[in-house]
């Protein structure tokens, strides 16, 4: 039985160690990315799927970090932007309907590739079922008003 605690409690800060040695030079390096104004040119582009979704535009940057980099990593940045006051409730719940459909669209669709999955088909199924669901969601959440902007607890 303490062999069995043993081997979990080191299981979980090797997993906490793991995932800390990721996020935390993400975070380092998007705080000095956002300090120097280049996110904001970076998330740009990307600006149409706040307008989609009629979110604010601050979710945009959250969306692709998840999307990018997976739920596990995204997460801290989706945690650290709603910790910021940046987003509602109504942009959380989009960011992580979209995300829920389609994270880590390199690493999942490289993986299922590898096994002979159509990667093309896979992504674009992924990225178009992410679309519609959000999208219909995003017409049934009520926009609030904008009292609503810094909701989010930060607790």
């Amino acid at each position: 039985m303490i062999n069995i605690i043993r081997e979990a409690a080191f299981g979980s800060i090797n997993s906490v160690y793991s995932i800390a040695i990721i996020i935390i030079p993400i975070m380092i390096a998007l705080q000095i990315l956002k300090d120097f104004k280049v996110l904001d040119k970076i998330t740009q582009p990307f600006n149409f799927l706040a307008k989609i979704f009629k979110t604010s535009n601050e979710s945009v940057l959250p969306l692709l970090v998840g999307l990018i980099f997976g739920l596990s990593y995204g997460a801290g940045v989706i945690i650290q932007t709603a910790k910021e006051g940046n987003l509602t409730k109504r942009d959380l719940t989009l960011i992580t309907v979209f995300l829920v459909a389609c994270h880590a669209v390199f690493e999942d669709t490289l993986i299922f590739v590898a096994v002979g999955a159509n990667g093309f088909i896979l992504l674009g199924t992924r990225i178009i079922a992410a679309f519609i669901l959000t999208y219909v969601l995003s017409k049934r959440i009520p926009m609030g008003d904008l009292s609503e902007l810094n909701q989010v607890d930060s607790n």
